[in-house]
């Protein structure tokens, strides 16, 4: 069996000669695709059982709870252990779970307390497998590279998903919806080959990571990141750019389903273009990180990703929805890749797993809450009040991120 092994490369050569850039790429392809199927098809099993916006959002909010819980210790934990072995547990753990629920659910059990331990426990080691993805990129290519990996990442994962909601809608118009979970199985089960095919030549810490302790560890990348102002001022600030991001993505389902009345398939077509808006922001983030500091991207990514909340609230039809859509697809890719990008480049490799779970868990710290939030709203007053608070949330933080260390960034950080 033939096994490409990750290491550095030169400054000069293109991302696309890197086989271990390629393999990670080929994987991350399929695990996206089966996200995307699971990530749609999950709220729409709960709708039809339950009818209730309130439900649908509980499980979204739960779903974003081991990143704000558990994803500094699991950043820890990367940061200790072989990136192949744990990315690869993490894989076969999320299939188990997937099929054990379709399993539950082909027996005619349907308790929400069942699909909340679920969603909980797949979120969780979804997270274990991306937060080790990040340090393999980082360790396989060379600092001028990150930028453009991660567009291309972002790129190739977009373009794949966008089959992701029209396989679910076609999925979803058979008796048993609940197959999409079993499809979304059998997508993990391709990115586990794939990913098997990477050998790692990464640093072991094991001994010398356990004589300096799991606390101190811990607290090491809390320094680092208080260290790092930008990077400090930049998770602040997507705190509630998430927030606002959650509220929008739990709702539009809700709307979509409850006031424009689409059906699974027109449901599926209609969320294809957001991910063709993010196949544009990955071809435009490279262009834009020449032209702007990451800072000025974020804050400006915030205001039109808010302006969009417009469309949303004006939409009657299924084709300003999909307007809608696009831009938000669009102006969220520049500022995630963006974010993601600067992380990389500004943390050592030896603090990736920490730096970025840390992080991971500030940046999740208002979803929850702000998702359930939205459900309640929806079911007391209306999806389009949430799309009104969203966009009057999002100029509130545009206006924080303008007049703070974000803008003032210049081109060289």
């Amino acid at each position: 069996m033939i096994k490409t092994t990750i290491q550095t490369e030169p400054a000069g050569p293109s991302i696309w000669r890197s086989p271990a850039f390629m393999v990670l790429l080929g994987a991350g392809a399929v695990m996206a695709l089966g996200n995307k199927i699971y990530e749609l098809a999950l709220p729409l099993i709960l709708y039809d059982f339950t009818k209730s916006s309130v439900v649908m959002s509980a499980m979204r909010g739960i779903e974003f709870l081991p990143n704000l819980l558990l994803a500094m210790f699991i950043g820890v934990i990367v940061d200790r252990v072989q990136k192949k072995r744990w990315s690869l547990t993490a894989i076969l753990l999320q299939i188990v779970i997937l099929a054990a629920l379709y399993l539950t659910i082909e027996r005619g059990y349907h308790s929400g307390p069942m699909f909340y331990v679920a969603g909980f426990m797949l979120m969780t080691f979804g997270y274990a497998y991306s937060n080790a993805r990040v340090a393999m990129v980082k360790h396989s290519l060379p600092h001028s590279m990150l930028t453009p990996a991660n567009a291309s990442y972002t790129f190739v994962t977009t373009f794949i998903s966008i089959a992701g909601p029209v396989l679910s809608g076609l999925l979803l118009m058979l008796p048993k919806m609940h197959e999409a979970l079993l499809l979304t199985a059998v997508a993990f089960s391709l990115a586990f080959v794939t990913l098997s095919f990477i050998r790692t030549n990464e640093p072991v810490r094991t001994a010398a990571g356990s004589r300096e302790g799991f606390w101190r560890e811990l607290q090491a990348g809390w320094a680092e990141l208080r260290s790092n102002r930008l990077l400090l001022s930049m998770s602040i600030a997507v705190v509630f750019l998430n927030s606002t991001s959650g509220m929008v993505d739990t709702t539009i389902i809700f709307f979509a389903k409850d006031e424009l009345v689409l059906s699974n398939l027109e449901l599926g077509i209609v969320f294809s273009a957001a991910g063709l808006g993010g196949l544009a922001g990955s071809l435009l983030i490279v262009k834009l990180r020449n032209l702007f500091p990451v800072g000025r991207l974020i804050t400006l990514s915030c205001l039109l990703t808010g302006l969009t909340g417009i469309l949303f609230y004006m939409s009657h039809s299924a084709y300003l929805l999909a307007g809608g859509l696009f831009l938000y697809g669009c102006f969220e890719t520049v500022s995630t890749v963006s974010i993601w990008t600067f992380r990389q480049e500004t943390t050592p490799y030896h603090l990736i797993g920490r730096v970025s779970g840390i992080t991971g868990s500030i940046f999740k710290l208002g979803m929850p809450f702000a998702i359930i939030a939205s459900g309640w709203i929806s079911e007391l007053s209306g999806p389009r009040t949430v799309f009104l608070i969203t966009i009057a949330a999002n100029l509130l933080i545009f206006t924080g991120c303008r007049l703070s260390p974000l803008w003032r960034q210049r081109q060289s950080s």
